[in-house]
């Protein structure tokens, strides 16, 4: 993972909410760079999908991780994030942090807002599109190789 931006304060100083965000978007950028190589991983190793997921506590402390696992587990339900929250269990999360957006099937503001949905009586903050550029390149490239072992 590579350096993370850290605010330090002293006696009298003010932090600023552009000092809080440079620091968050540093830190999402290196948890997502993370994410990114659990993805190489699924694709390297299993021929997955290339998606990676992490839990990071408020702490900053990683929790669990995942990457996708359908085909080698057979198991149609473990996606990236799914394998990552049963390994955290039941703790509760308060931010999602993802990079590119599904626009055919996404679950957090594509398709359709699971987490922003107001019948949850826990809110959860949702940012998209950290590293986006990054991670759709390499679901582009991974489905166009896909496509190509196909038409052979």
């Amino acid at each position: 993972m590579g350096p993370s931006r850290s605010v330090v304060l002293r006696p009298n100083d003010r932090l600023t909410v552009a000092d809080l965000n440079a620091a968050m978007n540093d830190t999402d950028s290196r948890w997502m760079r993370h994410a990114l190589a659990l993805a190489a991983r699924a694709e390297r190793e299993d021929d997955e999908v290339p998606v990676g997921a992490l839990i990071v506590d408020a702490a900053g402390d990683l929790l669990a991780e995942g990457w996708n696992r359908n085909i080698c587990d057979h198991d149609p339900s473990a996606h990236a994030e799914i394998v990552a929250m049963r390994q955290a269990g039941m703790r509760r999360l308060a931010r999602v942090v993802y990079g590119a957006s599904d626009p055919k099937t996404g679950a957090a503001g594509s398709v359709f807002d699971l987490l922003a949905d107001p019948r949850h009586n826990h809110r959860i903050e949702v940012l998209g599109g950290v590293l986006a550029e990054e991670a759709g390149a390499r679901l582009v490239a991974y489905f166009r190789a896909r496509r190509g072992k196909r038409l052979r």
